[in-house]
């Protein structure tokens, strides 16, 4: 394997660290971009043209959102999916997902071109085999894979012909063939590109060229993955645990990444200022931006 480290500068986004900075998108219409810490129960909204952040305290642990339409939002949340009002902050209940079991909670997500919504849930204490994926989309949900402990990396291809995802905790990402008109299955998941990466991989997203930009936890990288699986580049980030990418600007051409201090030692969060802030890279490619998820 042939590794090489962009000199692509990373900004921090203020002095907000994180404990664990999760589920980073965008919004093109209004060029917001949106993120949570999952254990700090915060939603963080940074928007883009004016360099403003603001930090909404949520009421439960939330990991990601998707795009519904101009006023609403739709959270994965250790509830399950729930609408959030864009102008008022309130909330409403959509569909609960393992509401026999407060044990777990939701992590990655990510839609599908198609509009639907692949969901990850684990255990709050990140036990063996205690999360599943889910597919959503227009009111239905359905299991797609299950024993898995850490997911992570749900990402899908330009198309919407190819799928992504992992469990950190195994190391190894996987593909899987898509029906691009639905975002489900066609055939079992085989194992994509090199494991003899930094770190593990944790969260993931696919530029217009079909490239997987797969965030490093203990890493301090978002590695680039060409659509063959080929390794292409280490993209460098100043704090260890890297989490998840997302693309944000009018023309996708930055690279929003969050990061975490989880299980930091007192001394090695003095030693490590960056760990668990939000940070924006700009870069050499065209990304993209995730569609509005299917609700009716």
């Amino acid at each position: 394997m042939t590794s090489t480290t962009a000199g692509t500068p990373a900004r921090a986004l203020g002095p907000t660290r994180c404990e664990l900075g999760e589920g980073p998108t965008y919004d093109p219409i209004t060029d917001t971009a949106w993120w949570f810490d999952i254990l700090g129960r915060t939603l963080h909204e940074y928007r883009v043209g004016t360099d403003e952040a603001v930090a909404h305290p949520l009421p439960f642990m939330a990991s990601a959102l998707a795009r519904v339409d101009g006023e609403r939002q739709l959270l994965v949340t250790e509830h399950g999916l729930i609408f959030r009002d864009i102008a008022t902050g309130g909330f409403s209940q959509h569909l609960a997902i393992e509401a026999d079991d407060p044990t777990t909670r939701s992590n990655d997500a990510r839609t599908h071109p198609s509009g639907a919504f692949w969901i990850g849930t684990m255990g709050k204490g990140a036990e063996d085999r205690k999360g599943s994926i889910y597919w959503y989309r227009k009111g239905e949900l359905r299991k797609l894979f299950g024993d898995i402990s850490i997911t992570n990396c749900i990402a899908f291809s330009p198309a919407g012909d190819r799928g992504y995802f992992t469990d950190t905790r195994v190391g190894r990402i996987m593909s899987v063939a898509l029906d691009p008109a639905t975002g489900l299955p066609l055939a079992e998941p085989q194992p994509f590109g090199d494991a003899d990466l930094p770190g593990d991989p944790d969260g993931a997203v696919v530029d217009a060229a079909g490239q997987l930009y797969v965030a490093r936890w203990d890493g301090a990288c978002v590695s680039v993955l060409a659509a063959d699986g080929r390794h292409v580049e280490d993209i460098a980030v100043p704090a260890a645990k890297v989490t998840c990418p997302a693309f944000v600007g009018r023309n996708a051409s930055k690279l929003l990444v969050t990061s975490a201090q989880e299980g930091m030692t007192d001394d090695e969060r003095a030693k490590a200022p960056e760990a668990g802030m939000t940070f924006l890279l700009d870069l050499a490619t065209t990304g993209r931006h995730d569609p509005v998820v299917m609700v009716n």
